[in-house]
């Protein structure tokens, strides 16, 4: 194998991967857009107020932690009997 295909093999593997963390970061914004929505506890005068799991959950997509974050929200909203979006 050449350099240029050794380069080349390396640059599909870096974009590969760059779209793959962009789908997870969308996928997960998606996931803790829904579950800030319909997933909380009845609060004070029955406002609904946001779980803390769930706060801690959208707090670790934002920081980048998809491998954490999206498995916890998809259960979470299963459980509440949401339907999860389609992850492209």
């Amino acid at each position: 194998m050449t350099a240029r295909h050794l380069i080349l093999a390396l640059l599909l593997t870096l974009s590969a991967t760059v779209v793959a963390r962009a789908d997870d970061a969308s996928y997960c914004f998606q996931l803790g857009s829904l579950a800030a929505k319909y997933v909380g506890a009845s609060g004070i005068e029955g406002r609904s107020s946001p779980d803390l799991n769930v706060l801690g959950a959208i707090e670790d997509c934002r920081k980048g932690r998809y491998d954490k974050a999206i498995p916890y929200l998809e259960k979470r909203l299963r459980d509440s009997r949401v339907t999860l979006p389609p992850r492209t």
